[in-house]
């Protein structure tokens, strides 16, 4: 499955969840909603999976962790804020970098309209 398949998944998931429980919820809420339908479509999903930083051939664990790493190719980072920044779009293409993945999604669940609070990222290896 592509990365594409699997962000139009993700959307569609996202979408169900926003409009069963709408915006203002924590952010682990809507992550553990989303974790859950994902899984039920069968595909591989880990949460909170450790991204280790390589610096001069040496493995660094320095606490990052990508909310929800699918099919270990594609990242999805979730907020609960009151509009996304350009802080929150480095760290989700800093987790693509580390994890020399090529797509995700950063999703902030706390907008009224979620499509307004959806953004492709994209790795340019």
């Amino acid at each position: 499955m592509s990365e594409n398949e699997i962000s139009t998944i993700v959307i569609g998931l996202a979408i169900q969840i926003h409009r069963a429980l709408g915006p203002g919820l924590l952010e682990n809420a809507y992550q553990e909603c989303l974790f859950y339908k994902i899984k039920q479509q069968g595909l591989l999903v880990e949460k909170e999976k450790p991204m280790p930083l390589v610096f001069e051939e040496v493995k660094l664990d320095c606490g990052y962790r990508v909310d929800l790493l699918i099919e270990n190719k594609f990242i999805v980072e979730i907020k609960s804020v009151e509009s996304l920044t350009v802080n929150h779009l480095a760290q989700t293409l800093t987790y693509l970098k580390l994890g020399k993945y090529k797509l995700g999604l950063l999703i902030n669940f706390n907008e009224i309209l979620l499509k307004n609070g959806i953004r492709r990222v994209i790795n340019n290896l």
